[in-house]
């Protein structure tokens, strides 16, 4: 009975020890890295899980790579794999690269995934371009006509630009920039109409994949249409303006004159006020001259005389004028 416990632990102990070598040395992965002739030893994937890197991430892409004919090792994919990297991905790239003859380092490589741009799509964009549609770009001639005109621009990835490189948005902008200022050099949106391939020529022209990422191949106008009269609606609205300028100005002057007028019958009715005022002192101050002896009252006599004699003449003379107006009538 105790022989029997003692072989079942023993079993079971053998067992767990089998699980344990198993998960620690991937036999499978191993027996596949000798049939592809890849150097990988056990202790190589014991250190793989010891590192907690899954073997399968690394064995598999070197496969891959030493089938394609690449010299990439184990410690270069195991370092990327922990910096960050696809490791799967940079493979690809560097086969994809291998293939079509062009020169692309393991470290270069690497230091692209890094960065965050997907090398094995900027390796495929370098053999076949890559078509970016700018948006429609409104741009204004001479003439104050505006168009609105689409591009395509055909570029291809720069290898050696993608770190540090920008990307489409700043293609797409300078591309859009270069658009508005050869429209807005052209005397009449006509010009443009007739030679669109002249907006590409000068575009192109200006260098506009310079610290970017790609290489622009062509900028081709796919469409021209015209739009508003942005000139026309510029002179009415500075019309408008203008009328509404003179408006205030004018009446700022209204409002000056109808001041002015104001004070002025204000200043006329303190005058009157004063008339009447030193009017009714006249009484006060003759009587007092009587009293005082100053002014006797031949005097006074004679001076109601004199101002009743004025008074008929000022009348006779007004009388005269009326009857001549109305003898001889303005024609």
């Amino acid at each position: 009975m105790v022989g029997l416990i003692s072989s079942g632990v023993i079993f079971v102990v053998i067992i767990v020890l089998v699980m344990l070598f198993l998960h620690f040395v991937p036999v499978g992965l191993w027996i596949s890295a000798i049939a592809a002739n890849v150097p990988v030893g056990i202790v190589t994937l014991i250190g793989m899980r010891m590192r907690r890197v899954p073997p399968s991430r690394i064995v598999m892409p070197l496969i891959k790579a030493n089938k394609a004919g690449l010299s990439v090792n184990v410690n270069q994919l195991e370092a990327h794999y922990l910096a960050g990297g696809n490791v799967d991905r940079v493979v690809d790239a560097l086969i994809a690269a291998h293939r079509a003859q062009i020169t692309l380092p393991f470290e270069r490589c690497a230091a692209i995934d890094l960065a965050g741009r997907n090398v094995l799509d900027a390796v495929q964009m370098s053999v076949n371009p890559k078509v970016i549609e700018t948006p429609i770009v409104s741009a204004v001639a001479g003439n104050g006509i505006e168009l609105k005109i689409k591009a395509r621009v055909t570029v291809r990835a720069n290898i050696d630009r993608l770190v540090g490189g920008a990307g489409e948005p700043t293609i797409i902008a300078r591309v859009g920039e270069g658009i508005v200022t050869t429209v807005g050099s052209a005397e009449s949106h006509s010009e443009v109409l007739a030679n669109p391939d002249d907006i590409s020529k000068t575009v192109l022209g200006k260098g506009l994949d310079a610290g970017t990422a790609f290489e622009i191949l062509s900028i081709d106008i796919a469409d021209v249409d015209v739009g508003r009269n942005i000139g026309a609606e510029l002179q009415t609205d500075q019309a408008e303006a203008d009328k509404r300028i003179a408006q205030a100005k004018a009446e700022e002057r209204r409002a000056m004159a109808v001041a002015k007028e104001q004070e002025m019958k204000a200043y006329t009715q303190e005058m009157e006020a004063r008339v009447v005022e030193a009017q009714a002192e006249v009484p006060h101050a003759m009587a007092a001259a009587l009293r005082e002896g100053k002014l006797g009252v031949m005097d006074y006599y004679q001076l109601n005389n004199v101002q009743a004699d004025t008074d008929m003449r000022n009348a006779i003379s007004q009388t005269g004028v009326d009857s001549k107006a109305t003898q001889h009538p303005v024609k």
